[in-house]
């Protein structure tokens, strides 16, 4: 007989389920944020870790240094070197953006009037990533099937109308992380839109 699992661990499981809920649902998501216990940060710290560890690796690959990378004599033509680059990369800007994004979104948040903590509001532009994550595991794998070490060197395969497609597919993940980051603020925070007079 298998004993019953531990209530951290359903309540990990949990989290895990919420963090994906983000692109169907996601004011179930934000609405349990509103628990700031301390158990209930420790839960969802794998989640909220891996939405900004994918998403800062996207974020990275979105820019514009990204698209000449391969042209770098330091790099020495290697693919790997830069994947190697955007990994290391996009753990560096996941730091950033989880502290700095976390604490604008917590000065904004208080000076509109929400009641969240720092800790909430770096977990609302964590789960709030979930587009850029999302953006990396299916857009990236085929932009580069497609066009290969072209998408990393100036010129070449990757220019088009093709090229501008996948821009645009990132560009509207960014989007979407501005509005989620705003659906998160205005559900856990209780901020809500100015009345008119």
């Amino acid at each position: 007989m298998s004993a019953a699992p531990e209530p951290e661990v359903l309540l990990q499981r949990e989290w895990w389920r919420r963090a994906l809920s983000i692109f169907r649902s996601p004011g179930v998501a934000f609405g349990a944020l509103r628990d700031d216990s301390d158990q209930a940060a420790e839960a969802r710290q794998e989640p909220v870790l891996a939405m900004i560890l994918l998403a800062g690796v996207a974020g990275v690959l979105s820019t514009s240094l990204a698209g000449r990378v391969l042209d770098d004599p330091v790099f020495g033509g290697s693919f790997f070197a830069v994947l190697a680059w955007a990994f290391l990369g996009g753990a560096v800007y996941a730091i950033v953006v989880f502290w700095l994004g976390g604490l604008m979104v917590h000065a904004l948040s208080r000076g509109f009037g929400g009641s969240s903590s720092y800790r909430q509001a770096r977990h609302i532009v964590a789960l709030s990533a979930a587009p850029l994550a999302l953006s990396l595991l299916l857009v990236w794998p085929v932009r580069l099937a497609i066009y290969g070490g072209d998408v990393f060197r100036a010129g070449g395969s990757d220019s088009g109308v093709g090229d501008k497609i996948f821009e645009g597919l990132v560009v509207v993940s960014f989007a979407w992380t501005i509005v989620l980051i705003v659906i998160g603020v205005r559900i856990v925070s209780g901020v809500s839109r100015p009345r008119r007079r």
